[in-house]
């Protein structure tokens, strides 16, 4: 592994205390763990139903802990949407979605690529909530795009802007604003090896800077009342206590708690004299990576309005399913011409596995025009002869 930045670990070591900070150490030693989250829209019982053979996310009743990774790019059910790769901490923010977010909204997740934090919030949004997701870099905006469209979320828009740009946009009043905000990623040192490379005090410097020209850029655009959830993947107070506490002295809002049990073993303030409900997720305390998170609620009386809803697209629906073996399934994602049986109809159809969609293609009878995204498709040659899907238990229940 490479080595901490010295100036890193003398600042965490103080920040964290010298238990804390070694148990964060030991985090080093075992790999990080691999989680993952149904989504609900198209595994229908799945809050009820629970995986016996997979250990839950206590923090997410849709999460659950992988005892191994499997190779994810061969199993059609990921392609269909069935669930989501996601690291356990950061789906912590469902709490903040489950806890005070009752009444139809329209919320904002203002920097949503990939999409983890965007797919978990709207599988706790109630069904006529809108969702606007936001990626300004069009390259991370494209993989949020295809992300989103394969969970199949009703009443969710895709968008590309900065931050300044949604008060002169159609989406500039929000209820609910989720902030994950660009950060040094000291929290993600376990998993990626190149964020420890990166980082540097200056880099620090810069990022708790950037990070309150975002929030006062998109300030204006939450309502009065409004909540603001702010998170990191990075420890150190200036990108988190510092700026929560900026934001309510300089903005206008208050610190809103939320319920926890101390099992969870979250971590509170680090901040002298700052005693405020913050989350903070810490390797080798939690069973995830690095994540700071707070809820805010803007200043001001709440307006109840009018949410906007999102028409769905019938005519995609209504078009007929045809199922296909596993082979077939992974020669589709690959966006290779394919072969339906004899009776399949011909024309538009949508190309299915163990009954979920995966696409759409064209049967014209000697084979099927593959119309699967090409640059969505599986580019590795390499193709096992099977894969068990780490939802295939739950598929074969339920």
């Amino acid at each position: 592994m490479t080595a901490l930045p010295q100036a890193f670990t003398d600042y965490t070591k103080e920040l964290f205390g010298e238990d804390l900070f070694a148990r964060f150490l030991s985090s080093f030693s075992v790999p990080s763990p691999v989680s993952i989250r149904l989504n609900p829209f198209k595994i229908k019982n799945c809050r009820q139903t629970k995986i016996t053979s997979l250990e839950s996310v206590p923090w997410c009743d849709l999460g659950y802990y992988l005892n191994q990774r499997p190779d994810f790019t061969f199993d059609p059910l990921l392609h269909a949407g069935c669930y989501y790769v996601q690291e356990a901490s950061s789906m912590f923010v469902a709490q903040a979605i489950k806890q005070y977010v009752r009444d139809d909204v329209m919320m904002l997740d203002l920097c949503a690529a990939p999409g983890g934090k965007s797919t978990c919030v709207r599988s706790y949004l109630t069904p006529n909530s809108v969702l606007v997701c936001n990626e300004p870099i069009r390259s991370r905006y494209n993989v949020l795009t295809e992300n989103i469209s394969k969970f199949g979320l009703k009443n969710t828009i895709v968008v590309s802007k900065y931050p300044k740009d949604f008060k002169k946009s159609e989406f500039s009043d929000f209820d609910v604003i989720l902030a994950d905000v660009p950060c040094s990623g000291e929290g993600m040192f376990r998993k990626d090896e190149d964020s420890i490379k990166q980082w540097s005090q200056q880099n620090v410097e810069k990022c708790w800077r950037l990070q309150r020209e975002i929030i006062s850029d998109i300030w204006d655009c939450l309502t009065p009342g409004g909540l603001l959830i702010y998170s990191t993947c990075t420890f150190n107070t200036k990108e988190n206590e510092e700026n929560v506490r900026w934001i309510c002295s300089e903005l206008g809002a208050n610190v809103l708690p939320l319920k926890t049990c101390s099992e969870w073993n979250i971590v509170g303030s680090l901040l002298k004299d700052y005693d405020v409900p913050v989350y903070r997720f810490i390797p080798g305390i939690v069973r995830g990576e690095g994540l700071f998170l707070a809820v805010l609620q803007k200043e001001g009386q709440k307006i109840k309005k009018t949410i906007r809803r999102q028409v769905d697209d019938e005519e995609i629906h209504n078009l007929p399913i045809c199922s296909v073996d596993y082979r077939t399934a992974i020669n589709y994602l690959r966006h290779e011409a394919i072969r339906l049986p004899d009776d399949a109809p011909r024309g538009l159809v949508q190309i299915a596995y163990k009954d979920f969609v995966l696409g759409q293609a064209k049967n014209i009878g000697s084979r099927a025009n593959n119309l699967y995204p090409k640059e969505w498709a599986i580019r590795s040659t390499h193709i096992p002869s099977e894969c068990t899907s780490p939802i295939e238990e739950w598929v074969k229940d339920c």
